[in-house]
């Protein structure tokens, strides 16, 4: 895999919009920034938590920050009404990234696109992002996973960017990974997993869009976010150390997939490989789910955080 040289940034911020949880009354410092509760907390419009992900993420280098939104979340609402919340302006954002096509990261999308008006927002995604997907139980239960719909959203001010390898969004500041390269023995996918190709539904347990977005802060080292990770949290990571040529991983945030009965074997060998990249931050976030949580939070208590709508973390 040929190296990506990646632009170091002086500072990243993270800004949870939508995440599974929240909860007002978390501790921070000076890295991991809670919401302010003020004394009308419970008197004016509060921040909603709903099952989906989305993050806006800042770099600074200098006197110029740039910021672009990371997932969208599930509900038409929830991401532009937290956005609102927060005061982030969509027509502030540079760009749009999924993580992938699972309509948990990308239906907010339909709700944002009304405030564009006439600017066109690029969109990053992996061409396999558009496939209709679904879960398919054992016992025969279904669930339909629908994607981006493309003929509304080019309609409505997205401007598709199709790319299944690496890439750079503000300008070489932020380095998307791509379809990410399975390294480990224990991140074997998601055997329930379907999609529709050529009118057939067919396996797919490897989620190929599945791909993060990787900061380099100087003097720390990378900030990996993902938003399922259904590559795995270590072939992702991985991946970034490659991409890059930095191997130090100062913070490693977002959903892990690690929930329910499939997957809770690889919490153990995740949590391990995660203790020996040892980074200062770990915020394990939407689908990683609570058996994999509380590991990391017993393994790694230095470096564990745990998330919540309306969090900025300052790296």
């Amino acid at each position: 895999m040929a190296t990506m040289s990646l632009t170091e940034v002086d500072k990243v911020e993270i800004l949870t919009i939508l995440d599974n949880t929240i909860d007002l009354l978390l501790p921070g410092n000076d890295k991991v920034k809670r919401l302010p509760v003020p004394p009308d907390a419970f008197e004016r419009e509060s921040l909603v938590a709903e099952h989906g992900f989305a993050a806006l993420v800042t770099v600074t280098s200098g006197n110029t920050s740039e910021s672009l939104l990371f997932d969208a979340g599930l509900s038409k609402k929830g991401l532009i009404h937290n956005m609102d919340v927060l005061d982030v302006k969509p027509k502030e954002l540079h760009t749009i990234v999924l993580s992938h096509g699972h309509a948990d990261h990308t239906r907010g999308l339909m709700g944002m696109v009304e405030r564009l008006g006439e600017r066109k927002m690029p969109l990053l995604l992996h061409p396999d992002a558009f496939l209709q997907r679904k879960v398919i139980f054992p016992d025969g239960h279904e669930i339909n996973l629908p994607p981006p719909d493309r003929r509304i959203l080019s309609q409505d001010g997205i401007e598709f960017i199709e790319e299944s390898g690496p890439s750079y969004v503000l300008g070489k500041s932020v380095l998307v990974t791509g379809q990410v390269h399975r390294t480990t023995d224990f991140e074997t996918g998601f055997p329930l997993h379907y999609a529709l190709r050529n009118d057939e539904w067919q396996k797919d347990p490897y989620i190929h869009d599945d791909q993060a977005i990787v900061v380099n802060v100087k003097d720390k080292g990378l900030v990996v976010l993902t938003g399922c990770g259904h590559a795995g949290a270590i072939n992702t990571i991985r991946q970034a150390q490659e991409l890059t040529g930095v191997q130090k991983v100062h913070a490693v945030i977002g959903g892990f997939h690690l929930s329910g009965a499939l997957f809770e074997p690889i919490i153990a060998p995740t949590v391990t490989a995660l203790k020996e990249l040892n980074p200062a931050l770990i915020v394990p976030a939407h689908c990683t789910g609570w058996k994999a949580v509380h590991a990391m939070a017993r393994e790694l208590p230095q470096a564990f955080v745990q998330n919540s709508v309306g969090t900025r973390f300052v790296l």
